[in-house]
């Protein structure tokens, strides 16, 4: 959680007369977002239970009790419209869970008949947001309503103490609260998860001191943002997304174009202080090693983060980017503590199109340390004396268009952010602090060799089968080479085919109910081919609470409920009872905090532990696939999935997948898949949206994190986007998947598309799109491994492909090698 202002009223002392709770996250306290970023839980703490069990008295019960009422009405109604308006539109009333949410309705009014008599009052102001979905410049979403101002100014007029906790997934506008002289603290809580109430509380209480640090810049006002007016349905239309402020996102533009943010990337604030004593810097090799000595100044134990960033040669690079960071231990009061920061210098280089390659610049590179992307100082200077080219690379977008999406770019003008002293810092650090580089050991990096299939020796024996390749008495190849085209075209679709389509979506698996689907398992009899089921995330495992078998071990239709939450509402309740003789089975997961809490935390032990709890329920449930973790980059505050990603920033987004990966992947057979690969930043139209992005900004920005995460915690799996990427869906593009994905970064899993991307789940039916879905042979041809969910469709496109010679065989076979080897060595196969 993160401590955005404290004017001393932080933490709360336990007064006998208790505390005020008002807003509508009090007491409906919102774990995380909706659609597969949800998970199902047994119980989740909300604020007000979580301060009741720290030992709070409220005395507010009333005003919840009445806003309690309210919102269980605004449910009721918001289901009637949308079970009519489905039926008007001829489309599925559950997918309007995803295009047209239920958001928390506006607070009551607090009157004085609702004052408690006490000092203290805390207003929670919660937000949903999610799959499906951007959000809106309006009140109630990006901005506070009305009745939130109005109920501040009346708390802070009658309270001696207010605080406000943001329940939120993202960015808000918090002028009015900022500007409010009456609030004497804001807290982010964020969305926290089933027991974030009882976290909460904690922080409260000061039983645990607030360490988190923002993961995205919070603006002070939404058009402080770059391309503001062109994101999403903004500009116009949702079928192009131009990328014009290339590779200036974040802290990257408010840095480099001097915008003042409300608060910066980075920023959190404790319940004590630290100093930043001494910071020395030193170069072996190519390896920086940043060695920073923080001390405790304060009166209560803690935490604090250096963050160090550097700033490159050049007037088309940002001001600074970060490039490492490390947590203390917790300190007590006086204590001191050292952390380290690595990293090579290699990761300095810019891409250059013109050779496409990764080229680490001529010129004195100064290296920053500090709390915050505002708070930082150069403590010394790295010279590279020669440009160096440090990693070649394929063409990703056709030079001629590249040049033309270049020409539209956003380029700094002015002088960037700067601040006392700094002027000064340089020229001390490029006298008495100057590291200088030894560039003749500094090689290329090498690609990945190509992979290809190996010839079989045994495609004519007897009928080869799974137990056969574990056991090694042939190989996977072999096995592949038996199978006929239609079996192959089988082998890479997955095992849904109700209705011809889907039956509904994230939601396709007969193995785990509610799991989001599986493999095929039509060679488990013949060739010992089992399934592999797959479940959502990010924030647990995302599948059914509840379910029943019959005395046949099927599954009883209609009892229990889904795995998506809210589908009740627009459906209606399952039944209650399971019929005579069924067995009833239970599945709670936990939630854990969405990825941006996560990132926020700038502790990758903390997000490796939060895997490990998936890991383990996964291994439980026997799932062997995690969809997870998300980890698109924050581009606009507006993108209504941003909850589950980590961060605006590549690097920091690249380090938390690699340990959420490392965790989940901490047991036998359990593979992490990360998501969306690539470009996917906005919801709304999703799947036929355009993305009109230069290779730089492609490489620099949106890909690196994903290229962090494969070279260092080799993730199982990866999951390609809806969107198009000039002009190609992202599973249809060959430079994407194989030549980056595989020969630059050496990846070696199996590649699935998201669900549906081929076809039969649209989000909006009656609506005509200008581009269409990925097409299920280029899926294949591109080194797009597996189709998901699964139609039958897809598998005869594929197979008559290959008939007609648009396809090779060979091209195939590789595809459904991979899920072959994807399949034998997972948790399908762990006891045996």
């Amino acid at each position: 959680m993160v401590l955005l202002q404290n004017n001393g009223v932080l933490p709360l002392k336990k007064d006998k007369r208790g505390i005020a709770l008002y807003g509508n996250g009090a007491r409906h306290t919102v774990r995380g977002g909706t659609g597969s970023g949800d998970v199902n839980v047994r119980d989740s703490v909300s604020i007000e239970q979580g301060l009741v069990l720290e030992g709070y008295k409220i005395r507010t019960t009333r005003w919840l009790d009445r806003y309690d009422a309210y919102v269980t009405g605004c449910k009721e109604e918001y289901g009637r419209k949308i079970r009519e308006d489905s039926k008007k539109r001829g489309s599925a009333a559950y997918m309007r869970l995803f295009t047209d949410p239920f958001r928390m309705p506006k607070p009551l009014p607090v009157t004085d008949e609702d004052l408690a008599d006490t000092d203290t009052a805390l207003y929670v102001l919660s937000r949903v947001c999610g799959e499906g979905s951007d959000r809106k410049v309006c009140p109630g979403d990006f901005e506070l309503y009305e009745e939130d101002r109005e109920i501040l100014s009346f708390l802070t007029a009658h309270y001696r103490t207010v605080v406000v906790i943001l329940n939120v997934g993202g960015v808000l506008d918090l002028t009015p609260i900022r500007e409010n002289p009456g609030v004497g603290a804001i807290l982010l809580m964020s969305q926290a998860g089933m027991e974030g109430g009882r976290a909460l509380a904690a922080v409260l209480s000061g039983r645990v001191n607030p360490s988190g640090h923002l993961s995205a810049t919070w603006a002070k006002h939404y058009e402080d943002y770059p391309a503001a007016d062109t994101f999403s349905y903004l500009s116009g239309g949702v079928d192009d997304a131009f990328y014009t402020e290339g590779i200036y996102v974040g802290y990257r533009y408010f840095d480099t174009f001097d915008v003042t943010p409300a608060y910066p990337f980075g920023f959190g604030l404790s319940y004590t202080t630290f100093a930043f004593e001494a910071v020395h810097v030193f170069l072996t090799g190519s390896t920086v090693r940043v060695v920073t000595r923080i001390r405790n100044t304060g009166s209560f134990k803690g935490r604090a983060v250096a963050q160090v960033y550097v700033s490159a040669p050049g007037d088309d690079v940002p001001y600074q980017e970060l490039r490492g960071f490390a947590k203390t231990k917790v300190l007590s009061p006086g204590e001191a503590g050292q952390v380290e920061v690595c990293f090579d210098v290699r990761e300095m280089a810019y891409f250059e199109v013109s050779s496409h390659a990764f080229v680490l610049r001529k010129g004195l590179y100064y290296v920053r340390v500090g709390a915050d992307s505002r708070d930082t100082h150069i403590f010394a200077a790295i010279e590279v004396p020669e440009e160096v080219v440090v990693e070649r690379t394929h063409v990703l977008v056709d030079p001629e268009e590249n040049k033309t999406l270049v020409r539209n770019l956003l380029r700094p003008a002015g002088r960037p952010y700067h601040y006392a002293g700094e002027d000064d810092e340089k020229k001390v650090a490029s006298i008495g602090r100057l590291l200088v580089v030894d560039t003749g050991n500094l090689a290329a990096c090498k690609a990945a060799p190509e992979e290809v299939l190996s010839p079989s020796e045994k495609a004519g024996a007897r009928m080869l089968t799974a137990s056969d390749v574990r056991s090694g008495k042939c190989s996977a190849e072999d096995l592949v080479s038996q199978l006929t085209s239609e079996e192959l075209a089988t082998l890479v679709v997955g095992s849904e085919r109700a209705g011809g389509g889907m039956s509904f979506i994230g939601q396709s698996s007969d193995a785990t109910p509610g799991a989001a689907g599986e493999t095929t398992s039509r060679f488990t009899k013949d060739r010992g081919i089992r399934n592999l089921v797959m479940a959502d995330g990010p924030a647990g495992v995302r599948i059914s609470r509840i379910f029943a078998v019959d005395a046949n071990g099927n599954q009883v239709k209609g009892f229990g409920d889904s795995s998506f939450a809210g589908m009740e509402m627009v459906l209606g309740p399952q039944k209650t009872k399971p019929p005579k003789g069924a067995t009833v089975h239970y599945q709670y997961c936990t939630a854990i905090p969405i990825g941006t809490l996560l990132a926020q935390t700038f502790d990758m032990d903390e997000i490796e532990e939060a895997g490990r709890i998936v890991g383990s329920e996964l291994s439980a449930f026997g799932i062997g696939r995690w969809l997870a973790p998300g980890m698109n980059i924050q581009r606009n505050p507006l993108c209504g999935r941003n909850f589950e990603y980590f961060s605006e920033d590549p690097f920091l987004t690249g380090c938390c997948a690699a340990a959420d990966v490392l965790g989940v992947q901490s047991y036998p057979g359990i593979g992490a898949t990360i998501k969306h690969y690539a470009f996917n930043n906005e919801e709304d139209n999703r799947m036929h949206v355009n993305v009109h992005l230069d290779e730089r900004t492609a490489r620099e920005i949106y890909l690196r994190g994903f290229e962090i995460a494969v070279r260092r915690a080799h993730p199982k799996a990866v999951m390609t986007s809806y969107n198009l990427f000039n002009g190609v869906h992202t599973a249809n593009s060959y430079p994407l998947l194989s030549e980056v994905l595989r020969k630059e970064w050496g990846f070696d899993g199996l590649v699935m598309t998201d669900w549906g991307a081929t076809g039969d789940m649209e989000m909006e039916p009656d609506r005509t799109f200008f581009y269409g879905c990925s097409d299920p042979v280029s899926c294949i041809a591109a080194g797009n491994d597996l189709i998901m969910p699964g139609r039958q469709a897809d598998v005869d496109a594929i197979k008559q492909a290959v008939d007609a010679g648009t396809l090779s065989r060979a091209q195939l076979e590789l595809c459904a090698l991979r899920v072959l080897k994807t399949v034998l060595w997972s948790i399908s196969y762990l006891h045996e």
